[in-house]
């Protein structure tokens, strides 16, 4: 998707629930940053949700989306911002969980290895080793 100086380079943008499970995927071309693919990440929000996301998404338009929605952020403040907002690190050790789903995605050899040349090819199979995740979580609870 994107070229760097390693080569063809894709950035996977995901918004997970507290359970680890994917709900919604961005792909982006490695070079961007990742506050572009917040936009479309956010755009499912409903009141009464807390987002959880890292220093580089601290940007006034992504609070400013997440407040639009009804939704709080907790969102550690960059070292430029003159006014903090609120922040809680008890809470943000709960973003682990974002961590701990892209773990699992890349025991997938063919997307850790990124074997499609197409975005379109390469998102199919991200979407597949989601249902897959997915139905492990359901697999053991039954």
């Amino acid at each position: 998707m994107g070229r760097g100086r390693g080569g063809l380079t894709t950035k996977i943008n995901a918004h997970v629930d507290g359970r680890d499970r994917a709900l919604a995927f961005v792909l982006s071309p490695g070079q961007t940053h990742d506050v572009q693919a917040a936009a479309e990440l956010l755009s499912p929000l409903g009141a009464g949700c807390t987002v959880l996301a890292d220093k580089a998404d601290d940007s006034n338009a992504v609070r400013a989306q997440i407040a639009k929605a009804g939704a709080t952020a907790n969102i550690p403040p960059k070292a430029h911002r003159r006014q903090r907002p609120p922040f809680d690190p008890v809470l943000y050790k709960q973003r682990n969980l974002i961590e701990r789903f892209f773990n699992k995605l890349k025991h997938y050899r063919r997307i850790a290895t990124r074997y499609e040349k197409t975005a379109s090819n390469f998102l199919a199979f991200i979407k597949l080793a989601t249902v897959r995740l997915w139905l492990r979580t359901y697999e053991y609870t039954t």
